[in-house]
């Protein structure tokens, strides 16, 4: 029986360890390549992949059915990864005696809130999409899919897919550049366009 994210999230709102394992299944391929493209190192990758599915078990019950399980993932990766970014970044300006980066330390306080904002301009910035290209970009962008993959399953051909997915690429910069007043928000976008870009 093929289960769907929604019905594996209503049961691990339950403390269902088995929708976990399952969730963690589907996604932490595609998480973690997407941590990689970002820190560049097969320690600290791993490291964030587990904080990653530390926070989901964390959060079980904030999370509704109806949220994008992927596109959470990828928001909380993504803020993890920046964090670890600018932590490595800033022991190395104090190491060479260069600027501290300290000014910037007020942006990790609302920690909270700075996710759930990335991640509603994201479920907006898709929601605005045909439903096809809806489709395609959840699966090749926030699943992790091929091309090949996503083809086979919506019985196109690879190169549709590709016009698809660049097309909704344009639409989405587009959407968060227009609405999004995030710090991060060119890092995110360069992040969404570029991960996952091994087809």
């Amino acid at each position: 029986m093929n289960i769907t994210d929604a019905e594996l999230v209503l049961r691990l709102r339950n403390s269902d360890v088995s929708a976990f394992d399952s969730l963690y299944t589907s996604y932490h391929q595609a998480v973690y390549r997407n941590i990689l493209k970002l820190v560049k190192d097969v320690a600290v990758a791993e490291d964030i992949l587990q904080e990653v599915f530390a926070r989901l078990w964390e959060k079980r019950r904030e999370i509704q059915a109806e949220q994008s399980v992927g596109g959470w993932l990828f928001v909380i990766s993504f803020n993890l990864s920046v964090s670890w970014m600018r932590k490595k970044l800033k022991e190395q300006a104090l190491h060479k005696n260069l600027l501290d980066l300290g000014p910037e330390d007020h942006l990790m306080l609302d920690r909270k809130n700075m996710d759930e904002e990335q991640y509603n301009l994201l479920e907006q910035a898709i929601a605005q999409l045909s439903p096809k290209k809806r489709t395609i970009v959840t699966r090749c962008k926030l699943e992790g899919k091929t091309y090949d993959e996503v083809a086979s399953e919506l019985n196109i051909s690879r190169n549709t897919v590709k016009e698809h997915l660049s097309a909704a690429m344009i639409k989405l910069n587009d959407y968060i550049l227009r609405n999004g007043d995030h710090k991060y928000i060119v890092l995110f976008l360069f992040f969404f366009t570029h991960h996952n870009s091994s087809n």
